[in-house]
């Protein structure tokens, strides 16, 4: 089914809140984009307000790792900070994974992803969606890959941005941040125990978007048309 296909099939879908997770170049951003798309909902990718954070803290000379100037960088987000041009990247994907890590930083965006999902539905990508930020959304995904794939996929968007880095570097670095975000005490990266997994190793963009509109129309049988 296409997009346009699929947004004329769609029932009344009023609050609906859809949870996209999983870990870095797993392409939860493109499909969770996509999805909103087709079922005319807002879209949040949560990763942002983490890596606006991370920025913030960088721009103040502190170390993300700080907790009290992680807290007061998450506290001052202005939806302005979602739109800078400088978060993506090595130094953005270490700051946004340390400022994620600290339990004050999470607590002080999570009223935020809240109300977003809350005032008309939405469709949410980022690590703790389904566990923590809507763990009573209908419809959860939990999106992976193999690490190779993932890396090629990384090396390729930095490649197209210009930025200059190693195939090895950049698996290193995203084994690095994957087990950062699955080992953290504070809302741990990992799948909802009624999260739908779906791997994208051998999948294109088309080919998850079909995938994941099969598990929705399972998840919500008679809404989808």
């Amino acid at each position: 089914m296409n997009d346009q296909a699929a947004g004329a099939a769609l029932g009344s879908l009023a609050g609906l809140v859809v949870a996209v997770d999983g870990p870095a170049a797993a392409g939860k951003g493109t499909l969770a984009r996509r999805l909103a798309a087709a079922l005319g909902l807002p879209y949040l990718d949560t990763g942002l307000l983490y890596r606006a954070t991370g920025r913030r803290v960088l721009d103040a000379g502190a170390d993300p790792r700080d907790p009290v100037a992680a807290e007061a960088a998450a506290r001052g987000l202005t939806p302005g900070d979602l739109a800078r041009q400088d978060l993506r990247g090595p130094a953005a994907d270490a700051a946004a994974s340390a400022v994620a890590a600290i339990p004050a930083v999470r607590a002080a965006l999570l009223d935020w992803q809240r109300d977003f999902g809350r005032r008309h539905g939405a469709v949410l990508d980022g690590r703790d969606i389904g566990t923590v930020v809507f763990p009573e959304a209908p419809v959860k995904l939990f999106v992976t890959a193999g690490d190779e794939e993932r890396a090629r996929r990384r090396w390729l968007e930095l490649q197209a941005r210009g930025v200059a880095a190693a195939p090895e570097q950049v698996l290193a670095e995203l084994r690095a941040r994957d087990a950062q975000d699955a080992g953290r005490s504070a809302a741990p990266m990992k799948p909802a125990a009624d999260a739908a997994l779906l791997d994208t190793t051998a999948l294109d963009a088309e080919a998850a978007f079909q995938a994941a509109w099969a598990i929705l129309r399972a998840k919500l049988p008679g809404r989808l048309g």
